[in-house]
Parts: C-alpha cells; sequence; structure tokens
C-alpha cells in the first residue's frame, strides 16, 4: 500500500451530511488550544526536549520525525487516550494501537464507551490527548477515520496528524510536601474497603502515595481505580487514578504507590495546578531565603 491508500480490510465510513470543518474553525478549538500557538508564529519555539525546572509553555510539532517520536511512547506504553468529537461534552477513551509512518497511517483502539463509534461513522471531525511522563499530546483529526482490521481486532485507521501540541506541563516539577501531611484515600472496585494514606509529593498529572503496611498483593500497576481523595488545603478533591508503580519498603513498612490522574475533570485539573503553583512558588522563595541567609 502506498501513502494514501486505504489501509488493508479498511471499510471507508461515510461522512455525515454535515460539512467538515474548516482548518481556521478547527484551530480555535479550546481544547487543544493549537490557534493560540499559531497566532505567535515569529515566536521563537525552544526545543521540546529542552530541561527546565517547571512547566514549559506549550509547542506545535510539525516534522515527521518529531511527530512520531512523541506519538511512540503512547503506542509503546499503551497509554490511555482521550476523544473528543465538535462542539460535543462527552469524552471517550481510546488506544493507539498501530503507526505506519511510511504510509502516513495510525490506528485507533475501539471507543469506550462504544456510542462514541457511532459518531466516527457519522464523520465528525475529533480532538485526541494523552499524557506521558508529564507530557500532554494532542491532536486534531478533521478528516473521515477508516473502519478496519488489526490483529484480527476492530481499529480505526486515521491519518497521521500534520502536527500535533506537546506541552510539557512537569518537567518534572513534582512538588515534594513537607508540613502538614495532606490525606489521602484511594478505592475502586477491586479494593475491599478504602486505603488510607498520605500524598508524599504532587504534580500537574499524578501524585505519589504511601500506604502503612505490604499492600502490593492487593494492587495491580496498571488498574484504573474510581476514586482518589486528596484532602488539598482549600478542598478535597476526587478523581479516577491509574496505578503507575507500586512499591513496598520493609524497613519502613510502607507501600509506595506512583498515582497518574485518570480522566481528570476540568476544575479538578485546575485545582491541582493550582496547589502545585503554590507549592513551587514556596519551594522557590525558600531556596531564595536560604541563598541569603
Amino acid at each position: 500500500m502506498i501513502a494514501g491508500e486505504l489501509p488493508p480490510k479498511a471499510l471507508i465510513i461515510a461522512r455525515s451530511a454535515r460539512p467538515e470543518p474548516s482548518a481556521a474553525v478547527w484551530h480555535q478549538s479550546a481544547i487543544i488550544g493549537l490557534s493560540s500557538l499559531h497566532a505567535g508564529e515569529q515566536r521563537q519555539v525552544s526545543s521540546p526536549f529542552a530541561e527546565g525546572e517547571g512547566p514549559q509553555p506549550p509547542q506545535i510539532l510539525k516534522t515527521p520525525v518529531e511527530i512520531q517520536a512523541n506519538l511512540r511512547p503512547l503506542l509503546d506504553n499503551h497509554i490511555p487516550l482521550q476523544v473528543r468529537f465538535a462542539e460535543r461534552a462527552q469524552r471517550y477513551q481510546t488506544y493507539l494501537v498501530e503507526i505506519n509512518r511510511e504510509k502516513g497511517w495510525l490506528a485507533l483502539d475501539e471507543l469506550i464507551p462504544s456510542d462514541g463509534e457511532r459518531l466516527m461513522a457519522s464523520g465528525e471531525a475529533f480532538q485526541i490527548e494523552g499524557f506521558y511522563e508529564g507530557v500532554r499530546i494532542a491532536w486534531n483529526n478533521p478528516h473521515p477515520v477508516h473502519l478496519g482490521e488489526l490483529d484480527d481486532a476492530r481499529c480505526y485507521w486515521a491519518h497521521l496528524p500534520d502536527e500535533i501540541l506537546y506541552h510539557q506541563r512537569r518537567n518534572a516539577y513534582r512538588a515534594t510536601l513537607s508540613g502538614q501531611p495532606i490525606a489521602a484515600q484511594l478505592n475502586g472496585k477491586t479494593i475491599r474497603k478504602p486505603l488510607v494514606g498520605k500524598v508524599l509529593d504532587m504534580s500537574a498529572t499524578g501524585c505519589k502515595l504511601s500506604f502503612p503496611g505490604n499492600l502490593q498483593a492487593g494492587l495491580q500497576s496498571g488498574q484504573v481505580y474510581d476514586q482518589l481523595s486528596v484532602h488539598l488545603p482549600f478542598g478535597a478533591i476526587t478523581t479516577a487514578a491509574e496505578l503507575r508503580h507500586v512499591i513496598y519498603d520493609e524497613k519502613l513498612d510502607l507501600t509506595f504507590c506512583g498515582i497518574r490522574f485518570h480522566r481528570i475533570s476540568g476544575l479538578t485539573q485546575r485545582q491541582v495546578e493550582r496547589f502545585v503553583y503554590q507549592l513551587q512558588r514556596e519551594a522557590r522563595r525558600d531556596q531564595v531565603t536560604d541563598r541569603f541567609s
């Protein structure tokens, strides 16, 4: 198959009667926020891999090498992606299951909830975003997708994006908590009773928790738990959470869990970022004080 051809076993999904959004309209999306970046074409864009002490400004990556390099971790690490169709509030989950740079295609897993397939079939434009290691990767798909198969499983073939948004929200400003302990509670269908512990550090995309005792047998990396509650100084927040890793320290008799926020709401995300920013300012103020003391 040459570039531009349909993927094998693909069935063209008919477009809806609604006209496809123009590039100008699509770039005004508040979710992806690409328009605000295009407005400053004259601005110098630094390397997305540059080191820094805090969140970096969003960047637009356009070269095929950069795009594939940043999509590949989403595929290799089975990162859940959020899909949102234009002018619709509902979010859907999918996974990137294949990238074919030579042929210009990528494959997406079936949508959860499944009613999103109807919107795919109608040809509606959509937006995709995912988070990996504190980086937000997002792109628009204004083109029709093609229903097909990959390894005998249904998938959606879509064009590789011409550009992606790269937003390093944590590089890695992970705020370490000191002073008054912040309580956390983890709960879910696979947990018999809520686990009560403490927050050790927090970033815009996740946190590190500690729980008394050895909980390794009852916790599974990669599992999404329905409810993580954290009691921040200005109010409690609740969101679903994905367990990234779990380690038991026998000497301390503590279980340490790396958590990534999962399908976090906009309001909760803003509360988290407000708290992390507050901790970041306090840490920098302490550094200045120590320097001149």
